[in-house]
């Protein structure tokens, strides 16, 4: 009996339709989330079905769920949206219609946390090793367990417990920080609109001198 996965690796345009209906929305939200950017997110969504199509002979049997295969396309194509950006445009024209990318701005709004919390983590995020960068992203945002994270990225599982207990650990003291801050900011910005800075007017003394109103063109004597 064929594996479910022989379909994908054979091209069949049916089980790719399956998989993008299936997982699209999953690559959406954690590209929305590590990107912060609702239309690169689009372009991941787009560049990571490409990419799949084109490494489908690399599909292994393993597991019943490609998913950690399509993530760790994901991942990669996060990693380098411009080089994977190039081989879009060359490929396109060899690739059959896709369906269109889904809007999922809708569910997305119900989902996501306060954008001020969601600002300041991910801000904390940047501050974070690419690897537990990554494995944060996947198990907390995305919600992978630990085996289809540590196949996603190819380590081991131990190896993402590791990260994720180290980027949990500095996340909440980072994004506390961040938080901190950009609320000090707001009151700092909200503080000059009640109350903006004058500006100095023809004749008023500042810093000890008199500014004078002067003519728009001055008579040369």
């Amino acid at each position: 009996m064929n594996h479910p996965h022989s379909r994908l690796r054979a091209g069949d345009p049916e089980a790719f339709r399956e998989l993008f209906r299936e997982h699209s929305s999953l690559v959406y939200r954690h590209a929305v989330r590590v990107t912060g950017n609702w239309a690169l997110a689009e372009d991941v969504v787009s560049l990571t079905f490409l990419e799949a199509w084109r490494l489908r002979g690399k599909l292994r049997d393993e597991g019943d769920s490609p998913r950690p295969w399509l993530m760790g396309i994901a991942v990669n194509v996060l990693r380098n949206t411009t080089r994977a950006a190039r081989r879009h445009n060359t490929a396109m024209a060899r690739m059959p219609v896709a369906d269109p990318v889904p809007d999922f701005a809708d569910e997305l709004v119900g989902r996501m946390a306060d954008s001020e919390q969601l600002a300041a983590a991910r801000k904390a995020l940047g501050r974070l090793r690419r690897s537990e960068r990554e494995v944060f992203a996947l198990c907390v945002w995305s919600g992978l367990g630990y085996a289809e994270a540590a196949a996603t990225l190819g380590v081991p599982v131990g190896t993402v417990r590791s990260r994720l207990s180290r980027a949990r650990t500095r996340l909440r003291r980072l994004a506390d920080d961040e938080l901190r801050a950009a609320k000090n900011n707001g009151v700092q910005q909200n503080a000059l609109k009640k109350n903006p800075e004058p500006l100095p007017i023809p004749g008023q003394v500042q810093g000890g001198r008199s500014i004078a109103a002067r003519p728009h063109k001055e008579t040369h004597r």
